[in-house]
């Protein structure tokens, strides 16, 4: 109960918020952008950010808990297809965008957790889903 008063206390706060569609760009081009952005949120230099964007060429992603009978082709035949491939830091398993997928990465600044220094991606995710 604590975590949803939390959450709906949050809800409340007005934030600026920079969105920026970026229209088609390769996977990796939009992860270096984002570990850039994310520096600079780090350090207080920019606001909170969202990038819209669709990834090309098409690309498969293997978060953390990626399970290798999940990705049907193998890494051969996906490039030779024109997908891009990449292993991801991110939690999760398989993902593919491909044309026509927007995809959204916020770059924030989230409370820590009880007040700490460590982010609650947690209760992040937990309010998206709500």
């Amino acid at each position: 109960m604590a975590r949803e008063r939390d959450l709906w206390h949050a809800s409340k706060v007005t934030r600026e918020l920079h969105v920026h569609r970026l229209g088609p760009i390769a996977y990796g081009e939009a992860l270096a952008l984002q570990e850039r952005l994310v520096a600079l949120r780090k350090e207080g230099a920019i606001a909170d950010t969202l990038l819209l964007l669709e990834h090309d060429p098409p690309v498969v992603t293997l978060g953390r808990a990626a399970k290798g009978q999940n990705v049907l082709l193998s890494p051969e035949l996906l490039r030779a297809r024109g997908f891009d491939l990449f292993e991801t830091g991110r939690g999760g398993d398989v993902t593919y965008h491909g044309p026509g997928h927007l995809v959204g990465y916020p770059i924030l600044h989230l409370p820590g957790k009880g007040g700490g220094d460590k982010p609650d991606t947690a209760a992040y995710v937990f309010a998206i889903e709500q």
